[in-house]
């Protein structure tokens, strides 16, 4: 009775102190996610007050926020935007990969640790937190923006080539053969492609086996489904967040939206939790050694990024302001690196401090990168004489300052712009 006593007290605390931070954050126009994972830090191991009656139940709530978090992600695009993204933006996944893994292997080489110690840092630094960009996509408002559909068109990569990339790592983790790894990796390849062909030829018939008029029940069955996913694509070492995704993409139509209004409550509370944990199973006194390095890692990565994203935006047509937000938002990482560093802890212990920092540090960044990349790059151009504001007339906002195109939480395609749209885009880009 003690314990639960405990449990209740700490929880209490914990939930209501979040609502206190997140109306703080509001209330300053800041992202409360970095506030998130202060707090998780303040009251972790080794902070000022460890919590450790809650522990266990907070690790599971935190796994339970990713998973709500990519399948809000996976709600708003169907199957065929979905394989439309992945068609036209595999260069941008391409420019991406090799901008933003070469870093993490190059730095681990220098460290000296080895090829294994060298491909798991590049995942590290490769992958984008889905979680948290959605997060700051919501809480920024910009679902409908026009640079939205490039932006999860290249978190889509990211999160779908984990079904490749962790595989192989775990093989090479193992030290297992060549043809060990080769079939952990057909298996993760045969599952993401088996999940794809259901969403894209039998996506109706599973929104209509899931629907119900009941709020009640469409909930405990959409959440129930995606958690069972999320657990199968986990033991076949696909990750549960791509198995969550997955889920999202194949329920479409009023099943789609239905869920998003009944879900979006819970995905706030538990995508909160994940982000206090992350503080919680971080001991502060690991940070300080390794911060220089992963501070300089970080730099590099922050403007890697920023160039994927402009890259990316840039291929799709839109305007110079759209190319810098897009930019700025892919620049948190997060649960992806956890999970990498994690795996990799065991045979290069080295890498679990500064993956732990350098993620810290991009969390806290990435939210801000977010909010300010595009009015200070604008900033900069009109310092040098350049006309920094003249080039997204068309193509990011319309009058007033709002943006235009879609509303929040509509559905937006996932690929190009239809050709008139990219003429008038492509007019207004410097």
């Amino acid at each position: 009775m003690h314990d639960t006593t405990a449990l209740l007290v700490e929880l209490g605390s914990v939930i209501l102190g979040l609502g206190i931070i997140g109306r703080f954050a509001g209330r300053i126009g800041l992202s409360p996610i970095p506030l998130y994972l202060l707090a998780g830090l303040a009251f972790g191991e080794g902070g000022l007050l460890p919590l450790g009656a809650s522990e266990e139940f907070t690790a599971v709530g935190a796994e339970i926020g990713v998973i709500l978090l990519l399948l809000l992600l996976g709600l708003e695009y169907s199957a065929s935007e979905l394989v439309t993204s992945l068609k036209t933006q595999y260069p941008s996944g391409a420019v991406d990969f090799v901008l933003n893994a070469t870093p993490g292997a190059v730095a681990a080489l220098l460290l000296g640790w080895g090829p294994v110690g060298a491909v798991a840092l590049a995942g590290v630094t490769w992958i984008s937190s889905s979680g948290v960009i959605a997060k700051v996509l919501t809480d920024l408002g910009r679902l409908g923006n026009r640079e939205t559909p490039v932006i999860l068109g290249v978190l889509v990569i990211e999160d779908l080539s984990m079904a490749v990339y962790l595989p192989l790592l775990t093989a090479m983790l193992a030290g297992v053969g060549f043809a060990g790894g080769s079939i952990a990796l057909l298996v993760a390849l045969g599952t993401v492609g088996f999940v794809l062909y259901l969403a894209l030829r039998h996506g109706r018939l599973i929104s209509r086996a899931v629907s119900s008029d009941n709020p009640e029940m469409l909930l405990l069955v959409v959440l129930g489904l995606t958690v069972l996913v999320a657990g199968v694509a986990q033991e076949l070492q696909v990750s549960a967040a791509v198995g969550a995704f997955l889920v999202g993409i194949a329920l479409s139509g009023e099943v789609a939206e239905g869920a998003r209004k009944l879900l979006t409550p819970l995905r706030d509370l538990f995508a909160a939790v994940f982000f206090v944990f992350f503080g919680l199973s971080t001991d502060p006194s690991a940070i300080p050694p390794v911060l220089l390095p992963a501070a300089l890692l970080a730099v590099v990565t922050v403007l890697t990024k920023i160039g994927t994203g402009w890259y990316a935006a840039r291929r799709a047509g839109i305007g110079s302001r759209g190319r810098w937000r897009a930019g700025g938002t892919l620049v948190a990482r997060g649960e992806f690196s956890i999970v990498i560093a994690g795996l990799a802890v065991a045979t290069e212990p080295r890498i679990g401090p500064i993956a732990t920092a350098y993620v810290l540090i991009l969390v806290i960044v990435g939210p801000l990168t977010a909010r300010w990349t595009q009015p200070v790059a604008g900033r900069i151009q009109a310092w040098r004489g350049r006309d920094g504001g003249s080039g997204t007339g068309s193509s990011d906002t319309g009058t007033g300052g709002k943006e235009v195109g879609v509303k929040e939480g509509d559905s937006v395609p996932a690929g190009l712009p239809a050709p008139a749209a990219q003429e008038e885009f492509a007019s207004s880009a410097d």
